[in-house]
C-alpha cells in the first residue's frame, strides 16, 4: 500500500493535469513501457470481455488466476546474517538493540551510559550471572515454569526473570518468541528484547516458511523501533520498478497471484456500473488512482453499453508515492487512459490532482451540475489520519465532502484490520495475524525460489508490516480499521449502505474459482469479505 504524503498541495494551476477531451474516434491500442505498473501493459491488450452476471448492466473482466505460478514446497536456504539483514539483496537496513534506550528520550537517542551509577552496573552484572546461570546451570530448585494457553499471545510475568524468558526460548516457538519480544520492547525490557532478538535472527528467513519470511519482517520493525528508525525503513522499501522492460513488476506479481485487488476493482467497478445505468454523464472521483488500471474493464463494460457509451469524465488523485512506483505524474494514467477511450469511442476526459488525498478541498474536483458522481476510495481511507494524530480529522472531513457531492454511489475497498488506535502490543499481534494469512497465500500459489518473490514481500508487504510496528505519530500512514468502525463514520456523514447487486457477488465467485479452495468469501450487511481460511483481509462495500 502506498503511504500518503502529508505536504499541502501546492497551487491549483500547478497540481492538475488535465487531458482535454476526447472525441469518438478510433485507433489501435499501442504498446506499453512495462514498467511501475499495478498490471502488467497485457491488461490493456485484452479482448473485451463478456460476463454474463454483468450483462444487465455492463460487462466486466475476471482476469485470470494463477496458471503461471504453480504452488511449491522449496527448501529454505536464505537467512538473516549476525547484523539482522536478509542475505538475499534487501535495502533494509538493521539497528543493534540499545539496552539503554529511553523511551523519554524525544530525539530516540540512546541514554548516554554515563548516567549509569555503580550499583545500576552491578545489577546489571548481576542480570547477567543470572543469565548464564538460567541458560547453562540446570539448577530448577524453586523454578517456576512457565506456561502459555496461546501461545501467539504470550503474558511475561510483571518482573520477567532470565528463567521466565529462558523457559519461552526452550520451546522454540517463533510465534511465541515474537510476541515475547514485541512485548518486552513495549515495555521497555531492552535486555529482555535483545535477548530474545539474538535468538531470533537465526529462527527467520526471506525465503523460508511463511512464518519465518514474516517473522524476518516483524524482527526488522522491531529492531526499527528500539533504534527510531521505522520511517526511515520504509521510505527505503517502497516499491521501485523492475530493471529492465521485460520484467514485470512487483506490484503486478502480486496482482496476479493473490485476488486481493481484482475482489476490490471488480466489485467497486461492479456497484458503479449498476449506480451509473442510462446516465449521459459521469464523473468518477477515484482517491487513489495509482496506475489508472481499475478503470479499463469498467469504460470497456461502458463502450459495449445499449445505447452508447457516456461522456466519461475520471479525476485522479494521487501523491508522490505512487508517482515514485509508476515512474512519472499523472500525465501518464491521463495518456494511458484517453488512448483506452479512443479506441473504445467513448467520450473522456481526464484530470489529475497531484497530491494527498486527505489535503483535497470540495473546488479541486471541479464538479459540474448534471454530472452522475461516483466515488471510488480503493484502498486508500486507511492513509487519512483522524482525530487520533492530530487535531484535524480528515478522514471524517473528506466523507462529508463527498456527501455533500450527492453521489450516485461510494464503493470502499479496505483491509479488515484494527491498528489505528490499538496500543503497540495489540497492534503487533494484530499484524501478525493478518499478514500470517497474507504470507500464506502467497505461498500456495509463488514457489518459495521463484527469483522475483523475495522483492515481491520486500518491496509491496514489508514496508507496510514496518510501518505498522515501528512507527507512531504522523510517521504511522497504515492505520487499519474494521468494516464495522468505517460504517460509523458513513452513517455519521449521513451516508446509507447499499447493498452489492448478486451480480457483483456471482463475478468475485467466479474470480476466486482460479485461485485457491483456501480463499473464502461471505457477504455480511450488503458487504463482501474475502479472507484466508478463517481470516477475513479485505472488505469492499457500498455507500449512497
Amino acid at each position: 500500500m502506498q503511504e500518503s504524503s502529508r505536504k499541502k498541495l501546492p497551487n491549483q494551476s500547478h497540481r492538475f493535469y488535465e487531458q482535454p477531451p476526447q472525441e469518438p474516434g478510433s485507433c489501435y491500442w499501442p504498446p506499453m513501457n512495462h514498467g511501475g505498473g499495478l498490471y502488467s501493459d497485457d491488461v490493456f491488450e485484452q479482448n473485451h470481455l463478456p460476463s454474463e452476471a454483468f450483462k444487465q448492466y455492463c460487462n466486466l473482466e475476471s482476469s485470470s488466476g494463477t496458471s503461471g505460478y504453480p504452488p511449491q514446497n522449496s527448501s529454505s536456504t536464505a537467512s538473516f546474517t549476525s547484523n539482522g539483514s536478509p542475505s538475499s539483496h534487501q535495502e533494509c537496513h538493521s539497528y543493534s538493540l540499545d539496552p539503554y534506550y529511553s523511551p523519554d528520550n524525544n530525539c530516540g537517542s540512546p541514554v548516554s551510559r554515563s548516567c549509569l551509577t555503580d550499583d545500576a552496573a552491578d545489577d546489571l552484572r548481576h542480570k547477567i550471572r543470572e543469565l548464564e546461570t538460567a541458560m547453562l546451570g540446570p539448577d530448577t530448585d524453586g523454578f517456576d515454569i512457565y506456561s502459555v494457553a496461546n501461545p501467539v499471545d504470550p503474558v511475561l510475568p510483571v518482573q520477567a526473570g532470565w528463567k521466565d524468558v529462558a523457559e519461552i526460548m526452550s520451546r522454540k516457538d517463533l510465534k511465541e518468541m515474537l510476541c515475547a519480544c514485541a512485548r518486552a520492547i513495549g515495555e521497555n525490557n531492552m535486555l529482555t528484547g535483545e535477548w530474545l532478538v539474538s535468538e531470533l535472527r537465526g529462527m527467520v528467513s526471506v525465503s523460508g516458511e511463511p512464518i519465518q519470511r514474516l517473522g524476518a519482517y516483524l524482527l526488522e520493525a522491531l529492531i526499527a523501533r528500539t533504534a527510531s528508525s521505522g520511517n526511515s525503513i520504509c521510505k527505503a522499501l517502497r516499491c521501485k520498478e523492475p530493471i529492465g522492460t521485460e520484467m514485470l513488476s512487483y506490484m503486478h506479481i502480486l496482482y496476479e497471484i493473490c485476488p486481493y485487488f481484482k475482489f476490490g476493482y471488480l466489485s467497486a467497478n461492479g456497484a458503479i456500473a449498476e449506480a451509473i445505468k442510462g446516465e449521459n454523464r459521469v464523473h468518477i472521483i477515484d482517491f487513489q488512482i495509482a496506475q489508472g488500471n481499475q478503470w479499463i474493464t469498467l469504460m470497456q463494460a461502458l463502450a459495449n453499453r445499449p445505447g452508447g457509451p457516456p461522456k466519461v469524465t475520471i479525476t485522479g488523485i494521487d501523491d508522490s508515492a505512487s508517482a515514485f512506483a509508476r515512474g512519472g505524474g499523472l500525465e501518464i494514467v491521463g495518456k494511458r487512459l484517453s488512448l483506452l477511450a479512443e479506441s473504445l469511442m467513448v467520450p473522456f476526459e481526464f484530470r489529475g490532482i497531484a497530491g494527498s488525498a486527505d489535503e483535497i478541498q470540495r473546488e479541486d474536483l471541479k464538479v459540474q451540475p448534471g454530472e452522475a458522481i461516483a466515488v471510488s476510495f480503493t484502498l486508500v481511507l486507511h492513509h487519512m489520519p483522524d482525530e487520533s494524530v492530530g487535531s484535524q480529522n480528515h478522514r471524517d472531513r473528506i466523507l462529508r465532502l463527498v456527501k455533500s457531492l450527492s453521489p450516485k454511489v461510494v464503493t470502499v475497498v479496505e483491509h479488515e484490520s484494527n491498528n489505528n488506535t490499538a496500543p503497540f502490543y495489540s497492534r503487533f499481534l494484530q499484524t501478525l495475524k493478518y499478514y500470517t494469512a497474507i504470507f500464506e497465500s502467497i505461498d500456495v500459489t509463488l514457489p518459495r525460489d521463484h527469483k522475483e518473490r523475495i522483492n515481491v514481500e520486500q518491496h509491496c508487504l514489508a514496508r507496510d508490516i514496518v510501518n505498522i510496528v515501528a512507527c507512531e505519530g504522523a510517521e504511522r500512514v497504515e492505520r487499519h480499521e474494521l468494516l464495522g468502525k468505517w460504517r460509523s463514520r458513513f452513517l455519521m456523514a449521513g451516508f446509507k449502505p447499499h447493498p452489492l447487486s448478486p451480480f457483483v457477488n456471482a463475478t468475485i465467485e467466479a474470480l476466486l474459482k482460479n485461485y485457491s479452495d483456501k480463499y473464502t468469501l461471505e457477504e455480511r450487511d450488503g458487504a463482501l469479505y474475502l479472507g484466508w481460511l478463517n481470516q477475513n483481509l479485505v472488505t469492499s462495500s457500498a455507500w449512497i
